[in-house]
């Protein structure tokens, strides 16, 4: 017996050193705290901030930061920075590349304009120590990230610049960092400035010309090994890290290029997008979190008068030139008080810059004690700022987004179709369907086997059930919602047309393979019968290749394309589909019809990149196919016979692209036409 009291009061000596112990506390704080503020209202963050605060060193001393908090801690706030450069939209970013330099210009000025001389007259420190305490001030770690991409509003506008002016900031910051350092270490010489714009153009040559290849190269050759991706995945994040340290840059600058390197290769609705968010905001990044609060000492601010002075300076003056930075910003470019909101919610919390340059300059003798500890404080409660203020205008700015949805107004709900009846393209056309499908809509896609009625029907209904349970798997993983309806009938085309009705489709999303002549004559048949005797969108695809691993769109669409009455929906599902790839998409047509195409992207407020190649005469398709990569994604509008677009020419079009292209990924596209319930009944 005493000897198990023995062996239990050294298990629970503090802090504690029994690793299994630590580890269970880390999970239940993460699994209690953002449960429990929940009923106060309080973001699930500031909890775990302060229960980092509470078992900290400075705490109860439950636990110390070891090299193993350190290395969860690390992995967190790298995971931070490589989330928010794969959820930015890129087309969104360059659309609005100069209000994220107009942004980030503004939110290291005004910081440092305010913090140098208040430091260096009503703190009476050097000028050394002021710039850098003041370069301090223009820095922001995305700390409350999580929370507007926990909200789905991590695309809009003013999210897109403030992570854009995170960029521009951290490393205008770190560049002072470099200049104070030298500077105390024997000054700045050429060979330093030579050295460090040698290693960061390999930095960059490396992220941009190393990387894309050999991950196309990957998704496409281990395709069906799921769980190698997301291990692929963190391997590129932590290796863009350790090269970034190399070229003399902070590890969280090459977790957010590796995030922008692999935007494109990640859909958004992709199980492995899924995965990646799922393992971050449930272990890395609350573990991070936890980290910041075991750094917060308190007793600093009994220390004495000048550590409250010190750290009350320190915060007030962050705050102010961050509020001062997203006001005028967003007075500038006409933002509404929620995006304001957001801007400084999102760039005012310091953790992870702020602790590098500080830490940095007290142990090279340029910060001084009080600083470190008003440093510690400022974090504390900027991060606590900033995840209240981001939270209430998080969800202010949601419910703008869904009033302003343009997407909203085009029909009154949205329900895909999905035929299924090829266990091997299964997961592609489920991804297909899952990435055009508009997210506004709560109605999930639905998934259907059509069986023919003879004496093997219940046999073959069985098999496919089976495929259907590993479609409705699949859509899981990507933690999506999909139906699944087993059913038999005279033939393929009357089931779905049967099921259309049953379910009020809108649009009917089937897949084509060109492998096998005997079951695509059938299915051709299917495809036939279901064009002439259905007015809905037919959407027939041949998954050649993995969606991520596509290079550009490619859409060829006849003369007065826009004049149909189904123009606005294949549209939307083409735009969509390329900013979920983030692909250009060339449109091959007439000039009149690409105005008209450049017409809808401005009334929806659309910043898909998008170029024109004149193109009128579909009996030289197979001329102008002959030029595409085969990496490239074609899209053919085909216009059903009597419509206004239709030309004879296209008939011939899908019979060359399963004989020519077959190794292309391809879409056909047959637009909705009007039928009788779409017109007013006084008509």
């Amino acid at each position: 017996m005493d000897k198990f009291l023995e062996l239990l009061q050294h298990e629970f000596e503090r802090p504690f050193q029994n690793s299994v112990l630590i580890f269970s506390i880390i999970l239940l704080i993460i699994l209690l705290a953002p449960i429990a503020l929940r009923n106060l209202r309080i973001p699930g963050i500031i909890g775990l901030i302060l229960s980092g605060v509470i078992i900290g060193p400075h705490g109860l001393n439950m636990i110390e930061q070891n090299s193993a908090v350190v290395l969860f801690s690390t992995i967190g706030l790298l995971y931070i920075m490589f989330i928010a450069g794969l959820e930015l939209d890129l087309k969104e970013f360059s659309k609005n590349r100069h209000k994220s330099l107009f942004f980030g210009f503004l939110t290291f000025i005004f910081p440092l304009a305010i913090g140098l001389p208040v430091c260096m007259y009503l703190l009476d420190y050097g000028f050394l120590t002021s710039l850098l305490t003041a370069s301090m001030f223009a820095t922001h770690t995305l700390v409350a990230y999580p929370i507007v991409s926990r909200m789905g509003v991590s695309k809009n506008e003013a999210v897109a610049i403030t992570v854009g002016g995170t960029i521009l900031t951290d490393t205008a910051v770190l560049i002072i960092l470099a200049i104070v350092t030298g500077s105390a270490s024997g000054g700045l010489t050429s060979a330093l400035w030579i050295r460090l714009g040698i290693s960061f153009t390999i930095f960059i040559l490396f992220v941009l010309l190393v990387i894309p290849p050999i991950t196309r190269w990957f998704f496409k050759r281990w395709e069906d090994e799921k769980h190698t991706h997301y291990i692929y995945v963190l391997f590129v994040v932590f290796l863009c890290a350790f090269v970034a340290e190399l070229a003399s840059l902070e590890p969280i600058l090459g977790a957010f290029a590796a995030g922008l390197v692999l935007n494109k290769y990640i859909p958004h609705t992709s199980p492995l997008m899924n995965r990646i968010e799922f393992v971050g905001n449930s272990l890395f990044i609350p573990f991070f979190l936890i980290s910041v609060g075991m750094l917060v000492d308190i007793s600093v601010l009994l220390s004495g008068p000048m550590a409250l002075i010190v750290a009350a300076t320190l915060t007030v003056v962050s705050l102010a030139g961050k509020w001062i930075a997203a006001y005028l910003t967003a007075l500038f470019l006409k933002y509404s008080p929620a995006q304001r909101n957001v801007i400084f919610g999102l760039s005012s919390a310091h953790a992870a810059a702020t602790l590098a340059v500080i830490l940095v300059g007290y142990r090279i003798d340029i910060i001084d004690e009080a600083i470190l500890n008003g440093t510690v404080i400022l974090i504390l409660i900027t991060c606590l700022v900033a995840s209240f203020v981001t939270e209430n205008a998080g969800k202010a700015m949601a419910l703008q987004e869904d009033m302003m949805d343009p997407s909203t107004s085009m029909r009154h709900e949205e329900r895909l179709l999905v035929p299924i009846s090829n266990p091997v393209t299964m997961e592609r056309l489920v991804d297909f369907a899952l990435t055009i499908k508009n997210p506004v809509y709560a109605s999930p896609i639905v998934g259907l086997a059509v069986v023919e009625d003879d004496e093997k029907a219940q046999l073959k209904l069985a098999e496919s059930r089976k495929i259907l349970d590993k479609a409705i798997t699949h859509a899981v993983s990507a933690d999506q919602h999909i139906e699944v309806i087993a059913t038999i009938d005279q033939n393929v085309s009357d089931g779905i047309k049967r099921v259309t009705k049953e379910i009020a489709a809108t649009d009917i999303v089937l897949g084509s393979s060109p492998q096998a002549s005997l079951s695509d004559m059938f299915f051709g048949n299917t495809i036939q019968n279901l064009i002439h005797s259905t007015s809905l969108e037919l959407l027939i695809y041949n998954p050649s290749l993995p969606l991520n691993v596509h290079k550009t769109i490619r859409v060829i669409c006849p003369r007065h394309s826009e004049r149909e009455w189904g123009f606005e929906g294949w549209m939307e599902k083409v735009m969509r589909l390329s900013s979920s790839l983030t692909l250009t998409t060339t449109f091959y047509c007439s000039k009149s019809t690409y105005d008209h195409i450049l017409d809808y992207l401005k009334e929806h407020k659309l910043s898909n990149a998008v170029t024109h190649v004149a193109f009128e005469n579909w009996d030289e398709f197979l001329t102008l196919a002959r030029e595409f990569d085969e990496n490239d994604m074609v899209v053919v509008v085909t216009p059903r016979k009597g419509s206004i677009s239709y030309k004879p020419a296209i008939e011939s079009v899908s019979t060359k692209l399963g004989r020519h292209l077959r190794h292309h990924s391809y879409l056909i596209i047959c637009p909705k036409v009007a039928d009788s319930g779409d017109y007013p009944e006084f008509l």
